[in-house]
């Protein structure tokens, strides 16, 4: 079950790849901007991350393993009029829970650029060689960072090869199903998923907002959460 916290409108939060709820919507206060402006903050730990399972067995990782988890959250809860917000990974499984049929009120896509969700298989591919050279990569590799933070988050590396290995690309025709309206945010110095701007050009009903920071760094900001409670509200 998600962690919860306030009891107003239902927003669904999804955490970026090797990190979890807390790092990414609790510690840096983000979680209780919301809930200070009246929202009830849902933000599971998704699938081989955090508190989660991170099952061994293949079978535990079909196509769509991660969108099809929220939607088994979304039915559990019975939530019906709800936002929905992810940042990297959780921007991507956001997406592809909406064209797979959830219906969120509104979207943020954080973290996100076009290339991340069109050209995921090269993103998949980089951290896949991150796992496998794990004891390998040294200061000036460029999955220095990447293998840093598996480190510090201790993260399941047999697991989350497999979750790897169950994403896709999405294409431009699943791009036009996100027609809600959607905050495409991101950082002014992230460039690590391909471009916001372009993401958002292509998106039937968007909106750019740029907040200080890198990839790792701008889920910090108090930006990030002044950005979702001016936008879901």
């Amino acid at each position: 079950m998600a962690p919860e916290t306030g009891g107003g409108r239902p927003v669904v939060l999804l955490h970026g790849l090797f990190s979890n709820a807390d790092m990414n919507w609790i510690r840096f206060g983000h979680a209780q901007k919301l809930v200070d402006a009246g929202f009830e903050a849902i933000m599971p730990d998704l699938r081989a991350h955090g508190m989660s399972g991170a099952p061994h067995d293949p079978a535990s990782y079909p196509g769509d393993v991660l969108a099809r988890d929220v939607h088994t959250l979304v039915e559990a809860l019975e939530l019906e009029d709800y936002d929905l917000v992810g940042f990297s990974l959780g921007a991507r499984t956001s997406a592809r829970a909406v064209i797979s049929g959830l219906e969120p009120r509104r979207l943020v896509l954080s973290g996100m650029g076009l290339e991340g969700l069109s050209g995921w298989n090269n993103r998949a591919a980089f951290f896949i060689d991150a796992i496998d050279r794990f004891d390998e990569v040294k200061r000036g590799d460029p999955a220095f960072m990447a293998v840093s933070f598996m480190k510090t988050m201790k993260v399941d590396r047999v697991a989350a090869r497999l979750l790897l290995q169950s994403v896709a690309d999405t294409s431009s025709d699943e791009l036009a199903k996100l027609a809600m309206p959607t905050m495409v945010l991101c950082g002014d110095k992230d460039n690590d998923n391909g471009s916001a701007t372009r993401l958002t050009e292509v998106l039937p009903d968007a909106r750019y907002v740029e907040i200080p920071g890198t990839h790792m760094s701008s889920v910090t900001e108090g930006a990030l959460g002044d950005a979702l409670v001016d936008f879901l509200t």
